[in-house]
């Protein structure tokens, strides 16, 4: 089943100043904490970057990367174009990921960048992104996941209820019906990831982790 398709036009233009009136930069550095670690990256896949702050900043580092954006937003593909440099090579693509998975030829990416947007998606369709996006992976690609958590101990329940919050915020403001985190950990796992980076902050309420496909998956 796949979930009702939320509508991201609204809050394109403010929604940088809306993440730091809430979350101040934590989001940001949680996007950009392996930047350096991807300078060899040359063709990149990224799904839901909204405003484009984090490919602008990876073109900045590097001149030679080619990239697709794939978001349903038709305001945060216009933004991201004019955030990023005008003379990178870069295609936008306003379609769901699922879809641009399913119907495009099969390009060899050496990166897969998805920052606080399998958050914004039911388990199933994690899942099938997972298996999906496999066929599309040249050899030692890497695949950067940034999204919130839920953690153990003391901050389980200000996590929680911080999550539920944004939730909420998120379905009044652009009809997102999600309304849980769902497991991209079992996911990736199961189609045969290995995560050989990983990195919390926020007390643990956010996780920026670098995934590979392993070498025994065909």
């Amino acid at each position: 089943m796949k979930a009702a398709q939320p509508d991201f036009d609204l809050i394109a233009r403010p929604y940088r100043w809306l993440e730091y009136m809430t979350l101040g930069r934590a989001l940001e550095r949680s996007r950009l904490h392996f930047l350096p670690e991807l300078r060899d990256r040359t063709s990149a896949l990224v799904l839901g970057d909204g405003d484009g702050r984090f490919l602008a900043r990876l073109f900045a580092q590097n001149p030679a990367l080619q990239a697709d954006a794939v978001d349903t937003s038709r305001v945060m593909l216009e933004l991201l174009r004019h955030n990023c440099p005008s003379d990178a090579v870069l295609r936008t693509h306003q379609a769901d990921a699922l879809i641009f998975l399913a119907t495009t030829p099969k390009i060899q990416y050496d990166l897969v960048v998805t920052h606080f947007f399998l958050d914004c998606l039911i388990q199933s369709e994690v899942n099938e992104i997972a298996r999906e996006i496999a066929p599309f992976l040249a050899p030692g690609a890497l695949w950067v996941v940034t999204d919130f958590a839920i953690p153990s101990g003391a901050m389980r329940i200000p996590a929680d209820l911080l999550v539920r919050f944004l939730y909420l915020a998120f379905r009044i403001l652009t009809g997102l019906r999600v309304s849980r985190l769902p497991d991209h950990d079992a996911a990736l796992q199961a189609a045969g990831f290995i995560r050989v980076r990983q990195h919390s902050s926020f007390f643990g309420a956010l996780v920026s982790d670098i995934w590979k496909l392993s070498e025994a998956v065909p």
